[in-house]
């Protein structure tokens, strides 16, 4: 047997790395830096260092490390690094509930077990897929812009609902919430792509939250105040057999 240890992608030895910088932070990393430079060659080093330092915090903002997600069909799994702040029963989003209009069913009027998943700057603000399937709805809401550890924040801010269809037909929902700094939310997928558990769907700048809208046949394994890791926390999973609707188990 070799003696060699492989990385979870198959190769190399495993070993610590820099994470990688997603390609949206790059340009702001980079512009923050340049006006450094300028700023120093006026020699006004006392705007020229602070904005070298913020450069590099822009950077680390926009970190995009490897993450494994655990195995298991079943599984949903975190879809954003940060603090669990809200576990509640409430309706879903008027969005994710409706017929679309093609055909497709939402997630129903009866409340659900709403995780909301709060990211400080200092948090990885790429978002994953809880769950492998088909994404069926990407819905943009302009809003209001207010602190995102507020309750309200998930029916006045700037959000944007996703809705996730495994191939069995189980559905479930999460929405991206921009906050008090966060002026945008950037998706990665549209309607019809089909997701990996823990695949990357998109990224909020600068401070945001994350509401995750479990089926009603799961309970959540989080609780209040837990450090979520997105694509890698398991926080829910799915019974074997669907609830059946007007039948309690």
């Amino acid at each position: 047997m070799s003696s060699q240890i492989v990385d979870n992608r198959g190769n190399g030895e495993a070993g610590w790395s820099w994470p990688a910088i997603h390609p949206e932070g790059r340009k702001y990393g980079l512009a923050v830096f340049g006006l450094s430079l300028v700023f120093a060659f006026l020699a006004w080093e006392t705007l020229a260092w602070p904005l070298a330092f913020l450069s590099l915090g822009v950077l680390a903002f926009f970190r995009d490390p490897v993450r494994v997600t655990p195995q298991g069909e079943d599984n949903i799994v975190a879809p954003a690094d940060g603090l669990v702040t809200l576990i509640e029963q409430v309706p879903p989003p008027a969005e994710l509930v409706s017929d679309d209009g093609q055909g497709g069913e939402g997630l129903g009027e009866e409340p659900v077990t709403r995780v909301s998943i709060f990211m400080s700057v200092f948090d990885v603000h790429i978002n994953r897929s809880p769950m492998a399937g088909t994404i069926k709805r990407v819905i943009y809401v302009p809003g209001k812009f207010l602190n995102a550890d507020l309750d309200k924040a998930s029916e006045e801010n700037e959000r944007q609902h996703i809705l996730v269809e495994r191939a069995d037909g189980r559905r479930m929902g999460f929405t991206q919430i921009a906050g008090l700094v966060a002026r945008r939310i950037v998706p990665f997928v549209k309607p019809g792509d089909t997701v990996a558990a823990g695949q990357r769907v998109g990224l909020i700048r600068f401070g945001s939250r994350v509401d995750v809208y479990l089926p009603r046949d799961t309970q959540p394994r989080v609780v209040l105040g837990q450090k979520m890791v997105a694509g890698e926390t398991v926080i829910a999973e799915m019974s074997q057999q669907p609830l059946i609707e007007g039948v309690s188990q």
